[in-house]
């Protein structure tokens, strides 16, 4: 299998199935199409034209088998890989839950603290609408923790914990204060092995985009 993605810097949507598929042990070739400047790709729709019609990564190809969009592909794993989703029926349904809120929603957090993995750990004043967003994720850490045991959200790690990713880096990256339990998922997720690689391909990138550079123009 391959899997496209952007900038490992600011892509979440291509963070999502990529650490799904590293943490969980699912084999696949990596297909990196930069975007941003300097030095970006010209290309990228162009590029990206050949492996899906949206336009838009992450997208897994299997033989001549080509899935987008990031839920799309956790369902396509999980015909193959079982261990995607929780075993049990009653958390598998509440894993699908969750990850179809994060999909859907968190507008607001998303759009005050874009994923943006070299920026330095320092805090950014957040508006209504983005707390109650960080207060709704916090629930959602620790009702399930408390449920089933951590260390990820339905004990071991699934494709609920890769959808909730680049809102546990947005979390670190801009210093936001969250509950003790919710900060120990944090910890969790950010000591994986896959972890620590994405971030560090993240910092040998020298591409920027402007919009996803909260401090812009101090970048670094």
């Amino acid at each position: 299998m391959q899997l496209v993605i952007g900038n490992k810097n600011y892509s979440s949507w291509s963070f999502r199935p990529w650490i799904a598929m590293k943490a969980l042990g699912i084999p696949f070739d990596e297909i990196l199409i930069p975007f941003g400047s300097p030095l970006g790709n010209p290309d990228f729709k162009a590029r990206l034209a050949a492996y899906t019609p949206a336009g838009l990564v992450p997208v897994l190809i299997d033989g001549d088998t080509h899935v987008w969009e990031t839920l799309a592909i956790m369902e396509y794993l999980a015909e193959k890989h079982p261990n995607v989703w929780p075993a049990d029926t009653k958390a598998r349904a509440e894993a699908r839950a969750l990850s179809s809120e994060m999909h859907a929603g968190f507008s607001a957090l998303r759009g005050a603290c874009p994923m943006n993995i070299r920026r330095p750990i320092r805090p950014r004043e957040l508006g209504a609408a983005a707390q109650t967003n960080v207060k709704r994720i916090d629930e959602i850490f620790s009702g399930c923790l408390a449920r089933y045991g951590g260390p990820f959200l339905f004990g071991k790690f699934s494709a609920a914990d890769a959808m909730y990713a680049p809102v546990v880096a947005r979390l670190n990256t801009y210093g936001i204060k969250v509950s003790g339990a919710a900060q120990s998922y944090i910890d969790a997720m950010m000591a994986l092995p896959a972890w620590a690689e994405w971030r560090a391909g993240a910092l040998k990138e020298t591409w920027i985009v402007a919009e996803d550079e909260a401090d812009w123009p101090t970048v670094l």
